[in-house]
């Protein structure tokens, strides 16, 4: 039986990461090379997810990560922000403490923000507000996908880099829970490992 080779990526595609399941084509955007980071994997066969029980998709949603944060992992969070949103909220614990808490908030001040911080030891963190845009819409289905690596959270939504944030809480194992609240329905909740 003969063997196909496999595709490979143009030469000037090379080193241009992807997210996993973006067509690996010129005329899409790709993420901006990062000096001392990682390379992105770019499409590949779809790995198993991590096998954790399936969670009722109801608000306030809660699921145990039994085995932490780690390098290479990929929440992808499914939803739509209800039509009066004012804020959505996804955080990421270590026991009472929150490791990675993403809150885009849809009307601050008549502003448009997504707050990122940490809160350690009942104390909040400086928060980081500075972001390009903001792409979320009330009313309207999103895909929103964290990855993890060893340094810090990358996130995307709607298939497009949007943020890091540098992680706080350097025991990525002890990070055990997810949470996700406030204005939004959701559609599906995955875990996965990358390559």
């Amino acid at each position: 039986m003969a063997r196909t080779a496999k595709p490979t990526r143009p030469a000037h595609l090379a080193c241009q990461p992807t997210w996993p399941g973006q067509p690996n084509q010129p005329s899409q955007p790709t993420w901006p090379a990062q000096p001392n980071a990682p390379a992105w994997p770019g499409p590949s066969p779809p790995t198993a997810p991590q096998v954790l029980p399936q969670r009722p998709l109801t608000v306030p949603y809660d699921q145990t990560l039994p085995s932490g944060v780690y390098d290479k992992m990929l929440i992808t969070i499914t939803g739509n922000a209800k039509p009066q949103a004012k804020r959505i909220t996804v955080n990421l614990g270590k026991g009472k403490d929150i490791a990675f808490h993403f809150n885009p908030r849809f009307d601050e001040y008549g502003k448009k923000v997504i707050v990122r911080n940490s809160l350690i030891g009942s104390q909040w963190g400086k928060e980081e507000r500075d972001c390009p845009r903001f792409p979320f819409v009330a009313g309207q289905p999103f895909e929103l996908k964290i990855l993890c690596s060893h340094n810090e959270y990358k996130v995307a939504v709607n298939k497009s880099h949007l943020l890091e944030f540098r992680h706080r809480v350097k025991e990525l194992n002890m990070i055990n829970s997810l949470s996700i609240y406030d204005d939004v329905t959701l559609t599906s909740v995955n875990i996965e490992t990358l390559p």
